[in-house]
């Protein structure tokens, strides 16, 4: 009889809620405050983590998985009697965690070679961030709540995260020059004159592709572009961080366009917030 693990990470930002009622395990990133390190979905929750970045004047580190990390799950896994275990990682162009994954998997089949025919490790690249891939494991795990097969939930997964991409939009650039990403001077004068980017999140990599003035443009600037390049009649999933009211905007505005509710609402956690800034609306979309 298979037993079946799904797994993801904290930068999915799945819910507490659909954590625990689809039974997936999420490992947790540490993160880095100074010298005080605190680890995510365990220290702090999102409404708390927007205040410590607004109290902390420096820039959080937040720290990759390690294979030794990975490597205990699997033993443990595996004692367990797991048959099946899917991870699905962040995005491994922005983080080292799924690579550290794959080496573990490696590892792990070099230490128990019996392991070899009894558990299949199957680790996915989610591609992205956030809902865009946490969406797919919360739909893998109602699938494998329903009896898919392990390669049936592994197919779904996989074909959504190759299809996924996100318009956000960050309100300030503050986080995002404290980061690096971004030079000072420009993120000084964007906010000074109100201008914020609208970011799009496709083929891994994150690309700035509108310059937006004033608050009051960035819910049709998402819409649009979304509306452009979203598959019709697919679900999509609405993206906000500490403003609640901005993510009830960009629901309002999406189902007056395509006639259909989001299929749920991600609120940014962490890994997310460190580098956009506590306050963002976005929406995740499968490609036409």
């Amino acid at each position: 009889m298979s037993k079946i693990v799904l797994m993801t990470d904290s930068a999915s930002d799945i819910s507490v809620e659909n954590e625990k009622e689809y039974g997936i395990k999420i490992i947790c990133f540490q993160h880095a405050f100074g010298d005080k390190t605190y680890v995510s979905r365990v220290d702090f929750n999102n409404r708390q983590y927007y205040e410590m970045l607004e109290d902390f004047d420096g820039i959080p580190s937040t720290s990759q998985y390690t294979p030794f990390g990975f490597q205990e799950i699997y033993e443990e896994e595996f004692a367990n009697g797991c048959t099946d275990l899917i991870y699905v990682s962040i995005n491994s162009k922005g983080s080292a965690t799924h690579g550290n994954a794959i080496l573990a998997r490696e590892l792990f089949f070099e230490e128990h070679p019996e392991a070899q025919n009894i558990m299949n490790i199957h680790i996915i690249d989610g591609r992205t961030y956030t809902g865009g891939y946490g969406y797919a494991v919360v739909e893998g795990a109602k699938l494998l709540k329903n009896g898919a097969a392990a390669q049936d939930v592994v197919a779904y997964i996989t074909d959504w995260c190759d299809n996924c991409q996100i318009f956000f939009v960050p309100y300030t650039l503050k986080y995002a020059a404290k980061s690096g990403r971004i030079n000072g001077a420009t993120a000084f004068l964007g906010n000074a004159l109100g201008i914020k980017p609208l970011m799009w999140i496709k083929d891994q990599a994150i690309n700035d592709v509108a310059k937006i003035r004033g608050d009051k443009n960035v819910i049709k600037s998402v819409l649009d572009h979304t509306l452009e390049q979203m598959k019709p009649q697919t679900p999509y999933l609405i993206v906000c961080g500490s403003d609640s009211k901005s993510g009830e905007e960009m629901t309002k505005a999406m189902i007056d366009a395509v006639g259909y509710p989001p299929a749920d609402t991600y609120e940014i956690g962490a890994e997310i917030a460190a580098n956009a800034g506590p306050k963002v609306v976005g929406v995740i979309y499968y490609k036409k």
